[in-house]
């Protein structure tokens, strides 16, 4: 059983990979432990920032953050945090563990393809340089 789970928030398909593993982590959590729900925003270039309004990019955050309270709430009994990060989702993801002193990242990942051999998906960095156990889900 673990104290700290840090869920990498997928959001699209209205959350489902997401919605399954809070009801996992339901199952695994200690008595009084807290799961963290982490989604990040990548970064956008430069070049293509100059051209989206401010007003855009504010409302989007707070799509999300909607997003991630509505399934916090859902979650029932569980202690449940959202937080938003932005950057490269590996990265924001390891620190968002680190921070919170996690003991399990849970995180969804898609069948495998070619290009992954090469340059690697965000759960497969994760799996590499976690501190502590991942749980991958398909």
């Amino acid at each position: 059983m673990y104290n700290s789970i840090i869920i990498a928030a997928a959001l699209f398909n209205e959350g489902a990979t997401t919605r399954a593993a809070l009801e996992k982590a339901k199952t695994l959590l200690n008595p009084g432990g807290t799961v963290t729900l982490v989604h990040v925003i990548e970064e956008v270039p430069g070049y293509v920032a100059a051209s989206i309004p401010k007003e855009h990019m504010g409302a989007r955050q707070r799509e999300v953050q909607e997003q991630l309270d509505e399934m916090a709430k859902a979650a029932g009994e569980m202690t449940v945090k959202s937080t938003i990060r932005h950057g490269q989702p590996s990265a924001s993801i390891l620190g968002a563990a680190k921070e919170a002193g996690a003991d399990l990242i849970m995180i969804a990942s898609h069948k495998p393809g070619l290009s992954d051999y090469f340059i690697g998906s965000t759960a497969a960095r994760i799996v590499r340089h976690a501190q502590c156990s991942v749980l991958v889900t398909r």
